[in-house]
Protein backbone atom coordinates (compact mmCIF):
# COMPACT_ATOMS: atom_id res chain seq x y z
CA UNK A 1 0.00 0.00 0.00
CA UNK A 2 1.50 3.82 -1.00
CA UNK A 3 2.52 5.57 2.22
CA UNK A 4 0.19 8.80 2.21
CA UNK A 5 2.89 11.15 3.30
CA UNK A 6 5.93 9.85 0.94
CA UNK A 7 2.95 10.37 -1.79
CA UNK A 8 2.27 14.12 -0.65
CA UNK A 9 5.97 15.13 -0.34
CA UNK A 10 6.89 13.37 -4.13
CA UNK A 11 3.79 15.03 -5.14
CA UNK A 12 5.37 18.94 -3.67
CA UNK A 13 9.09 18.14 -5.43
CA UNK A 14 6.88 17.46 -8.87
CA UNK A 15 5.00 20.22 -8.23
CA UNK A 16 7.93 23.00 -7.65
CA UNK A 17 9.76 20.51 -10.70
CA UNK A 18 7.00 21.48 -12.96
CA UNK A 19 7.43 25.58 -11.54
CA UNK A 20 11.00 25.58 -12.17
CA UNK A 21 10.58 23.64 -15.72
CA UNK A 22 8.85 26.84 -16.85
CA UNK A 23 11.80 28.91 -16.41
CA UNK A 24 14.63 26.64 -17.26
CA UNK A 25 14.87 24.28 -20.56
CA UNK A 26 16.89 21.21 -20.49
CA UNK A 27 19.71 21.44 -22.60
CA UNK A 28 19.13 18.54 -25.19
CA UNK A 29 22.24 18.48 -26.71
CA UNK A 30 25.19 18.14 -24.65
CA UNK A 31 29.09 19.36 -26.06
CA UNK A 32 29.81 15.58 -27.04
CA UNK A 33 26.56 15.05 -29.31
CA UNK A 34 27.32 18.14 -30.74
CA UNK A 35 29.89 16.45 -32.73
CA UNK A 36 28.85 13.20 -32.48
CA UNK A 37 29.79 9.62 -31.03
CA UNK A 38 32.18 8.76 -33.87
CA UNK A 39 34.45 11.94 -33.26
CA UNK A 40 34.11 12.00 -29.22
CA UNK A 41 34.51 8.72 -28.25
CA UNK A 42 35.98 6.16 -31.49
CA UNK A 43 38.41 8.62 -33.75
CA UNK A 44 39.85 9.53 -30.53
CA UNK A 45 40.94 5.84 -30.27
CA UNK A 46 42.54 5.68 -33.54
CA UNK A 47 39.31 3.89 -34.91
CA UNK A 48 37.75 4.53 -38.38
CA UNK A 49 33.67 5.20 -37.53
CA UNK A 50 30.85 6.39 -39.52
CA UNK A 51 27.60 8.50 -38.39
CA UNK A 52 24.72 7.03 -39.92
CA UNK A 53 20.65 8.00 -39.65
CA UNK A 54 17.49 5.87 -39.78
CA UNK A 55 14.02 6.74 -39.97
CA UNK A 56 11.77 4.74 -38.37
CA UNK A 57 7.94 3.93 -39.76
CA UNK A 58 6.43 6.51 -37.74
CA UNK A 59 8.94 9.31 -38.70
CA UNK A 60 11.60 8.91 -35.93
CA UNK A 61 14.57 9.82 -37.08
CA UNK A 62 17.80 7.61 -35.26
CA UNK A 63 21.43 8.30 -35.08
CA UNK A 64 23.41 4.99 -35.62
CA UNK A 65 27.19 4.55 -35.27
CA UNK A 66 29.42 1.91 -37.89
CA UNK A 67 32.75 0.89 -36.90
CA UNK A 68 33.76 -0.95 -39.69
CA UNK A 69 36.94 -2.21 -39.01
CA UNK A 70 39.32 -2.92 -36.37
CA UNK A 71 42.50 -0.24 -35.05
CA UNK A 72 45.07 -1.99 -37.28
CA UNK A 73 43.30 -1.14 -40.62
CA UNK A 74 43.66 -4.57 -41.68
CA UNK A 75 40.59 -5.39 -44.28
CA UNK A 76 38.89 -8.91 -43.41
CA UNK A 77 36.76 -10.00 -46.14
CA UNK A 78 32.54 -10.22 -45.09
CA UNK A 79 32.86 -8.83 -41.94
CA UNK A 80 29.56 -10.24 -39.86
CA UNK A 81 27.73 -7.41 -39.15
CA UNK A 82 26.50 -7.16 -34.90
CA UNK A 83 24.11 -4.44 -33.76
CA UNK A 84 24.59 -3.36 -30.61
CA UNK A 85 21.82 -1.64 -28.49
CA UNK A 86 21.99 -0.19 -25.21
CA UNK A 87 19.69 -0.33 -22.07
CA UNK A 88 17.37 2.31 -20.31
CA UNK A 89 18.68 5.88 -19.82
CA UNK A 90 22.06 5.04 -21.79
CA UNK A 91 23.32 5.22 -25.71
CA UNK A 92 25.32 3.84 -27.52
CA UNK A 93 28.38 5.57 -25.72
CA UNK A 94 27.77 2.75 -23.37
CA UNK A 95 29.93 0.16 -25.21
CA UNK A 96 32.53 2.68 -25.81
CA UNK A 97 33.20 3.67 -22.14
CA UNK A 98 36.16 1.62 -20.93
CA UNK A 99 39.46 1.15 -23.03
CA UNK A 100 39.32 -0.77 -26.23
CA UNK A 101 40.80 -3.75 -24.95
CA UNK A 102 37.75 -3.91 -22.43
CA UNK A 103 34.61 -2.20 -24.59
CA UNK A 104 32.55 -4.45 -26.50
CA UNK A 105 32.44 -2.10 -29.55
CA UNK A 106 36.15 -1.52 -29.88
CA UNK A 107 36.88 -5.49 -28.95
CA UNK A 108 34.44 -6.98 -31.95
CA UNK A 109 35.54 -4.50 -33.85
CA UNK A 110 39.17 -6.02 -33.47
CA UNK A 111 38.31 -9.08 -33.69
CA UNK A 112 36.71 -8.95 -37.31
CA UNK A 113 33.12 -7.81 -36.78
CA UNK A 114 31.52 -4.94 -38.57
CA UNK A 115 30.23 -3.06 -35.49
CA UNK A 116 26.79 -0.91 -35.70
CA UNK A 117 25.82 0.61 -32.47
CA UNK A 118 22.16 2.12 -32.03
CA UNK A 119 21.11 4.61 -30.22
CA UNK A 120 17.06 5.03 -29.21
CA UNK A 121 14.76 7.29 -29.67
CA UNK A 122 14.75 10.22 -27.46
CA UNK A 123 18.42 10.31 -26.79
CA UNK A 124 20.81 12.65 -27.50
CA UNK A 125 21.99 11.08 -31.44
CA UNK A 126 17.88 10.37 -31.91
CA UNK A 127 16.08 12.95 -31.50
CA UNK A 128 15.09 13.86 -35.05
CA UNK A 129 11.56 14.03 -36.48
CA UNK A 130 10.33 15.70 -39.66
CA UNK A 131 7.09 17.57 -38.40
CA UNK A 132 8.16 17.07 -34.07
CA UNK A 133 10.12 18.08 -31.69
CA UNK A 134 11.56 16.85 -28.35
CA UNK A 135 11.43 20.22 -26.58
CA UNK A 136 8.04 21.77 -27.55
CA UNK A 137 5.92 18.78 -29.02
CA UNK A 138 4.20 16.37 -25.88
CA UNK A 139 3.34 14.11 -28.93
CA UNK A 140 7.11 13.59 -29.84
CA UNK A 141 7.37 11.52 -26.18
CA UNK A 142 4.06 9.27 -26.93
CA UNK A 143 5.69 6.24 -26.94
CA UNK A 144 6.70 3.28 -24.56
CA UNK A 145 9.34 0.20 -25.09
CA UNK A 146 6.70 -0.97 -27.06
CA UNK A 147 7.55 1.25 -30.12
CA UNK A 148 11.30 0.95 -29.44
CA UNK A 149 10.46 -3.05 -30.36
CA UNK A 150 8.33 -2.28 -32.84
CA UNK A 151 9.70 0.70 -34.38
CA UNK A 152 13.01 1.35 -33.85
CA UNK A 153 14.95 -1.87 -34.05
CA UNK A 154 13.39 -2.79 -37.59
CA UNK A 155 14.54 0.08 -38.75
CA UNK A 156 17.76 -0.82 -37.40
CA UNK A 157 17.85 -4.32 -38.67
CA UNK A 158 16.94 -3.63 -42.07
CA UNK A 159 19.10 -0.94 -42.36
CA UNK A 160 22.17 -2.24 -41.45
CA UNK A 161 20.95 -5.79 -43.91
CA UNK A 162 20.98 -2.98 -46.54
CA UNK A 163 24.12 -1.33 -46.06
CA UNK A 164 25.92 -5.06 -45.70
CA UNK A 165 23.56 -7.38 -47.63
CA UNK A 166 24.35 -10.02 -44.45
CA UNK A 167 22.11 -11.14 -41.57
CA UNK A 168 23.55 -9.48 -38.47
CA UNK A 169 23.93 -10.60 -35.15
CA UNK A 170 22.59 -8.38 -32.12
CA UNK A 171 23.67 -7.59 -29.10
CA UNK A 172 21.24 -6.51 -26.39
CA UNK A 173 21.84 -5.11 -22.48
CA UNK A 174 19.30 -4.46 -20.10
CA UNK A 175 16.08 -2.65 -21.79
CA UNK A 176 18.20 -3.94 -25.16
CA UNK A 177 17.18 -7.82 -24.65
CA UNK A 178 13.57 -6.75 -23.31
CA UNK A 179 12.49 -4.94 -26.69
CA UNK A 180 14.66 -7.90 -29.05
CA UNK A 181 12.59 -10.63 -26.33
CA UNK A 182 9.15 -8.54 -27.67
CA UNK A 183 9.68 -8.68 -31.17
CA UNK A 184 11.02 -12.56 -30.97
CA UNK A 185 8.59 -13.63 -29.56
CA UNK A 186 6.03 -12.12 -31.95
CA UNK A 187 8.04 -13.61 -34.90
CA UNK A 188 9.88 -10.40 -35.58
CA UNK A 189 13.27 -9.48 -37.09
CA UNK A 190 14.49 -13.24 -37.44
CA UNK A 191 14.80 -13.09 -40.85
CA UNK A 192 17.46 -10.74 -40.92
CA UNK A 193 18.99 -12.45 -37.83
CA UNK A 194 22.01 -14.86 -37.09
CA UNK A 195 21.96 -14.83 -33.46
CA UNK A 196 21.15 -13.11 -30.33
CA UNK A 197 23.23 -12.02 -27.18
CA UNK A 198 21.64 -11.02 -24.02
CA UNK A 199 23.50 -9.05 -21.52
CA UNK A 200 21.45 -8.94 -18.27
CA UNK A 201 18.21 -10.00 -19.33
CA UNK A 202 15.36 -8.22 -19.10
CA UNK A 203 11.39 -10.00 -19.44
CA UNK A 204 9.97 -10.29 -16.73
CA UNK A 205 10.17 -7.67 -13.85
CA UNK A 206 7.75 -8.49 -10.93
CA UNK A 207 10.77 -9.59 -8.43
CA UNK A 208 13.51 -6.55 -9.10
CA UNK A 209 15.03 -6.04 -6.03
CA UNK A 210 16.28 -2.33 -6.44
CA UNK A 211 14.37 -1.13 -3.26
CA UNK A 212 15.36 2.57 -5.20
CA UNK A 213 13.55 1.68 -8.14
CA UNK A 214 10.61 0.20 -6.53
CA UNK A 215 9.80 2.90 -4.31
CA UNK A 216 9.72 5.09 -7.85
CA UNK A 217 7.42 2.92 -9.47
CA UNK A 218 5.48 1.88 -6.02
CA UNK A 219 4.26 5.96 -5.47
CA UNK A 220 3.26 5.81 -9.21
CA UNK A 221 6.05 8.42 -9.55
CA UNK A 222 5.88 8.26 -13.75
CA UNK A 223 2.62 8.85 -13.66
CA UNK A 224 2.26 11.34 -11.39
CA UNK A 225 5.13 13.02 -13.68
CA UNK A 226 2.95 12.60 -16.94
CA UNK A 227 -0.56 13.92 -15.38
CA UNK A 228 2.01 17.02 -14.58
CA UNK A 229 2.83 17.46 -18.46
CA UNK A 230 6.37 16.16 -17.86
CA UNK A 231 6.45 13.57 -20.59
CA UNK A 232 10.51 13.44 -21.35
CA UNK A 233 12.31 11.68 -18.66
CA UNK A 234 14.60 12.88 -16.93
CA UNK A 235 13.43 16.38 -16.80
CA UNK A 236 15.84 19.21 -15.03
CA UNK A 237 14.71 18.79 -11.52
CA UNK A 238 15.13 14.95 -11.46
CA UNK A 239 18.09 15.63 -8.51
CA UNK A 240 15.43 17.30 -5.92
CA UNK A 241 13.45 14.09 -6.52
CA UNK A 242 16.34 11.92 -6.42
CA UNK A 243 17.75 13.54 -2.87
CA UNK A 244 14.45 12.87 -1.86
CA UNK A 245 14.34 9.48 -2.08
CA UNK A 246 17.77 9.15 -0.84
CA UNK A 247 16.50 10.52 2.55
CA UNK A 248 14.21 6.89 2.58
CA UNK A 249 14.63 4.28 5.29
CA UNK A 250 16.69 1.59 3.56
CA UNK A 251 17.67 3.63 1.30
CA UNK A 252 21.97 4.17 1.01
CA UNK A 253 22.45 6.70 -1.50
CA UNK A 254 26.58 6.86 -0.67
CA UNK A 255 27.17 4.98 -4.23
CA UNK A 256 24.18 5.53 -5.92
CA UNK A 257 24.54 2.98 -8.66
CA UNK A 258 25.20 0.26 -6.31
CA UNK A 259 21.69 1.26 -4.73
CA UNK A 260 20.11 1.15 -8.07
CA UNK A 261 21.68 -1.96 -9.95
CA UNK A 262 23.39 -3.84 -7.36
CA UNK A 263 26.83 -3.95 -6.16
CA UNK A 264 28.90 -4.08 -9.44
CA UNK A 265 32.04 -5.78 -8.90
CA UNK A 266 34.86 -4.69 -11.16
CA UNK A 267 34.20 -0.99 -12.47
CA UNK A 268 37.11 1.13 -12.37
CA UNK A 269 37.00 4.67 -11.13
CA UNK A 270 37.72 5.93 -14.36
CA UNK A 271 34.55 3.84 -15.61
CA UNK A 272 32.42 4.89 -13.12
CA UNK A 273 33.49 8.68 -14.29
CA UNK A 274 32.78 8.32 -17.81
CA UNK A 275 29.57 6.64 -17.37
CA UNK A 276 28.15 9.62 -15.91
CA UNK A 277 29.63 12.09 -18.37
CA UNK A 278 26.91 10.23 -20.11
CA UNK A 279 24.38 8.74 -18.11
CA UNK A 280 21.26 10.03 -17.98
CA UNK A 281 20.27 9.75 -20.98
CA UNK A 282 16.69 11.13 -22.12
CA UNK A 283 13.41 8.57 -22.40
CA UNK A 284 9.85 9.17 -22.50
CA UNK A 285 7.66 9.01 -19.17
CA UNK A 286 5.99 6.69 -21.32
CA UNK A 287 8.36 3.89 -21.04
CA UNK A 288 8.95 4.37 -17.83
CA UNK A 289 5.21 3.92 -16.65
CA UNK A 290 5.18 1.06 -19.11
CA UNK A 291 7.68 -0.59 -16.73
CA UNK A 292 6.46 0.30 -13.67
CA UNK A 293 3.51 -1.52 -14.86
CA UNK A 294 5.60 -4.35 -15.36
CA UNK A 295 7.07 -4.12 -11.78
CA UNK A 296 4.00 -4.03 -10.31
CA UNK A 297 1.90 -6.65 -12.32
CA UNK A 298 5.09 -9.03 -12.73
CA UNK A 299 3.40 -9.51 -16.49
CA UNK A 300 5.01 -8.97 -20.37
CA UNK A 301 2.38 -6.93 -21.35
CA UNK A 302 1.78 -3.98 -23.65
CA UNK A 303 1.37 -0.61 -22.81
CA UNK A 304 -1.81 -0.26 -20.51
CA UNK A 305 -3.65 2.67 -20.99
CA UNK A 306 -5.66 1.61 -17.72
CA UNK A 307 -8.79 2.47 -19.48
CA UNK A 308 -10.97 -0.48 -21.58
CA UNK A 309 -12.09 2.33 -23.94
CA UNK A 310 -8.65 3.24 -25.27
CA UNK A 311 -7.48 0.24 -24.83
CA UNK A 312 -10.00 -0.80 -27.20
CA UNK A 313 -8.92 1.99 -29.49
CA UNK A 314 -5.56 0.63 -29.68
CA UNK A 315 -5.19 -3.25 -28.87
CA UNK A 316 -9.53 -4.24 -29.80
CA UNK A 317 -9.38 -5.75 -27.02
CA UNK A 318 -10.33 -4.04 -23.38
CA UNK A 319 -6.61 -5.59 -21.78
CA UNK A 320 -3.54 -5.08 -23.57
CA UNK A 321 -2.34 -7.93 -25.30
CA UNK A 322 0.98 -10.18 -23.54
CA UNK A 323 3.97 -11.05 -25.38
CA UNK A 324 4.61 -14.34 -25.10
CA UNK A 325 8.44 -15.90 -24.62
CA UNK A 326 7.20 -19.31 -24.86
CA UNK A 327 6.56 -18.57 -28.57
CA UNK A 328 10.09 -18.01 -29.56
CA UNK A 329 11.10 -20.36 -32.05
CA UNK A 330 13.00 -22.86 -30.09
CA UNK A 331 15.77 -22.68 -33.45
CA UNK A 332 16.64 -19.38 -33.11
CA UNK A 333 20.81 -18.98 -31.08
CA UNK A 334 20.29 -17.34 -28.01
CA UNK A 335 23.23 -16.26 -25.35
CA UNK A 336 22.05 -15.12 -22.20
CA UNK A 337 23.92 -13.50 -19.47
CA UNK A 338 23.12 -12.68 -16.10
CA UNK A 339 24.38 -11.55 -12.72
CA UNK A 340 23.33 -13.29 -9.29
CA UNK A 341 24.00 -9.75 -7.78
CA UNK A 342 21.83 -7.75 -10.57
CA UNK A 343 19.04 -5.66 -8.58
CA UNK A 344 17.41 -4.58 -12.08
CA UNK A 345 17.33 -8.02 -14.45
CA UNK A 346 16.76 -10.25 -10.76
CA UNK A 347 17.99 -13.73 -10.97
CA UNK A 348 14.84 -14.99 -9.97
CA UNK A 349 12.75 -13.23 -12.48
CA UNK A 350 15.69 -14.00 -15.04
CA UNK A 351 14.59 -17.47 -14.01
CA UNK A 352 11.13 -17.19 -15.17
CA UNK A 353 12.16 -16.03 -18.48
CA UNK A 354 14.43 -19.22 -18.53
CA UNK A 355 11.76 -21.61 -17.35
CA UNK A 356 9.84 -20.44 -21.03
CA UNK A 357 12.96 -21.39 -22.54
CA UNK A 358 13.27 -24.79 -21.28
CA UNK A 359 11.90 -26.48 -24.56
CA UNK A 360 14.69 -24.20 -26.40
CA UNK A 361 17.00 -26.22 -28.73
CA UNK A 362 19.62 -27.09 -26.71
CA UNK A 363 22.48 -26.63 -29.00
CA UNK A 364 20.79 -22.83 -29.53
CA UNK A 365 20.81 -21.86 -25.84
CA UNK A 366 24.06 -21.05 -24.17
CA UNK A 367 22.78 -19.93 -20.58
CA UNK A 368 25.95 -17.96 -18.88
CA UNK A 369 25.52 -16.71 -14.44
CA UNK A 370 28.27 -14.75 -13.01
CA UNK A 371 27.67 -14.78 -9.63
CA UNK A 372 29.76 -11.81 -8.50
CA UNK A 373 28.06 -9.94 -11.33
CA UNK A 374 25.58 -6.70 -11.12
CA UNK A 375 23.59 -4.82 -13.79
CA UNK A 376 26.48 -2.65 -14.87
CA UNK A 377 29.48 -4.79 -15.42
CA UNK A 378 27.79 -6.46 -18.45
CA UNK A 379 28.81 -3.01 -20.12
CA UNK A 380 31.87 -1.51 -17.74
CA UNK A 381 33.78 -4.51 -15.78
CA UNK A 382 37.12 -4.39 -15.91
CA UNK A 383 37.12 -7.89 -16.36
CA UNK A 384 33.69 -8.88 -19.18
CA UNK A 385 36.47 -9.12 -21.74
CA UNK A 386 37.44 -12.22 -20.75
CA UNK A 387 34.33 -13.81 -18.43
CA UNK A 388 31.91 -12.47 -20.66
CA UNK A 389 33.00 -11.03 -24.38
CA UNK A 390 35.15 -13.92 -25.06
CA UNK A 391 32.38 -16.85 -24.77
CA UNK A 392 30.25 -14.62 -26.37
CA UNK A 393 32.21 -13.87 -29.50
CA UNK A 394 32.45 -17.45 -29.53
CA UNK A 395 28.74 -18.11 -29.71
CA UNK A 396 28.79 -15.36 -32.75
CA UNK A 397 31.76 -17.15 -34.32
CA UNK A 398 29.12 -20.43 -34.17
CA UNK A 399 26.60 -18.93 -36.14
Amino acid sequence: MENPPTILLVLALLCVSVVAATRTKLQSINNLDVVGICKSMVETQGYTCQEHQVTTADGYILGLQRIPKGRSGNEIADRQPVLLQHGLLMDASAWLLNPPDQSLAFILADNGFDVWLANSRGTNSSRGHPSLSPDDDLAYWDWSWDELASHDLPAFFQYVNNQTGQKLHYVGHSLGTLTALAAFSQEKLLNLLRSAALLSPVAYLGQMSSLFVRILMDVFLAEKLKLLGLQEFPNGQTQQLVEFICTLPGIDCSNLLATITGPNCCLSSSSKGALFKHFPEPTATKNFIHLSQMVRRGMIKMYDYDLEDTNMEHYKQPTPPAYNMTNIPKNVPLFLSYGLRDKLSDANDVGLLLDNLKDHDKDKLVVQCREEYAHMDFIISMNANQVVYDPLMAFLRLH
